[in-house]
């Protein structure tokens, strides 16, 4: 087990979510000389949440909360698989939208490209995914004479009841649900159980999140990122000041017909399925942090829509993520030695313990939230 974490350690997802606490430094006016910046003015508005969840998240004056969300995609997937990269764009906002417990409104995009072909699988894509999952794209900025294709999405949404990436408590059990009804996308780590479903099936499931949310079943969470399902737990755990221990052989995952792995099984090309699993970014995957009272009511609620949901371990006091398979144990991270996402060792005394408790010391927390972040989704 040693050689899968450290390669889940070196890989590019973790990279590239290690890269977030250099921007949110900068817009917070902490770090200006990481950026390049001799001075820089802090960026600050009255948010619901601190930094590092899923979305930004502002009160709205009747109740209930504003949510905003962008993802900016790679330039290498865009001009390697423009339709593609057009419906993850939308696809990877909406799931982001409803880690938090919230219902899309409305997709606006931003758009370079080079020629009419790229501009025009790009435009089919997304109008897919708003199709798909039954979301207007109401506008946007084009630039139809770059020197290459580049996209960015943004998608507005409102939530009654939020589910926080700062709301995980020692002994809540930690459920991992994913939709394992698709196939790998090529030789990519994306695991796609979206193109080819029928929409009310898309719709119906990522309104389950919202749902669980309002019913009060589950108030912590995120969804997987292309750091994968250890990556994404980690950031959980960060913003909520916790560690945790997991059960490797507990996590949903395709059977060997459809590529999946055993988690048992010896040799190098089993190492590199399970390696490619933990990397994966799915179209329908969530980290739950759920009271233990109501971990099974939760796990039934996503059965009953053909989604598996499995519990994986427990969240605990401390900075460690520790992850077990059979007699192995190791750590994964240590956020006391080494911030993920928010930068420096985490402790106690710096970190939000949920989500109720940080809004109403929140009111100059900068609104941007994971804006910086790139995912590779292909």
């Amino acid at each position: 087990m040693p050689p899968l974490l450290a390669a889940l350690r070196a890989g590019r997802g973790f990279a590239h979510k290690r890269d977030i606490a250099r921007v949110m430094q900068a817009l917070d006016g902490d770090a200006p000389a990481a950026m390049g910046e001799t001075t820089v003015m802090p960026t600050r508005a009255p948010t619901t949440v601190p930094n590092g969840d899923d979305c930004a998240v502002l009160p709205l004056p009747g109740g209930g909360h504003q949510l905003l969300a962008i993802e900016g995609l790679m330039p290498d997937f865009v001009q390697q698989q423009p339709w593609f990269a057009g419906y993850s764009a939308v696809m990877v906002n909406l799931s982001d939208v409803a880690a938090m417990g919230g219902r899309p409104t409305a997709v606006v995009d931003a758009l370079w490209s080079a020629d009419e072909a790229t501009t025009a699988e790009l435009l089919r894509g997304m109008r897919a995914a708003c199709a798909q999952y039954g979301v207007p794209l109401v506008g946007g900025h084009t630039n139809l004479r770059s020197a290459g294709a580049q996209l960015a999405v943004a998608v507005l949404g409102r939530a009654e009841r939020l589910i926080s990436s700062f709301a995980a408590r020692p002994g809540d059990r930690l459920l991992v649900a994913t939709d394992l009804r698709g196939a790998w996308q090529g030789d990519a780590p994306f695991w796609n159980a979206s193109t080819s479903a029928p929409a009310a099936r898309l719709q119906a499931d990522l309104a389950l999140l919202p749902q669980l949310a309002e019913a009060g079943l589950v108030d912590a969470g995120k969804d997987i990122s292309m750091a994968g399902v250890l990556g994404t737990l980690l950031m959980l755990l960060e913003c909520s000041g916790c560690g945790a221990r997991v059960e490797l052989d507990h996590l949903p995952c395709p059977t060997r017909a459809q590529g999946g792995t055993d988690w048992h099984e010896p040799g190098d090309e089993a190492q590199a399925r399970r390696l490619r699993w933990l990397s994966a970014f799915p179209s329908f995957g969530f980290v739950l942090a759920v009271r233990p009272a109501l971990a099974t009511e939760v796990q039934a609620r996503f059965s009953e829509h053909g989604i598996a949901c499995a519990d994986i371990g427990e969240v605990q006091a401390g900075t460690r993520l520790e992850v077990a398979l059979g007699e192995e144990q190791a750590c994964l991270w240590d956020l006391a030695e080494s911030g993920f996402i928010l930068g420096g060792p985490a402790t106690s005394a710096t970190v939000p313990r949920s989500a109720s408790a940080s809004a109403s010391a929140s009111a100059c927390v900068p609104a941007s939230v994971e804006s910086a972040k790139e995912r590779h989704h292909a």
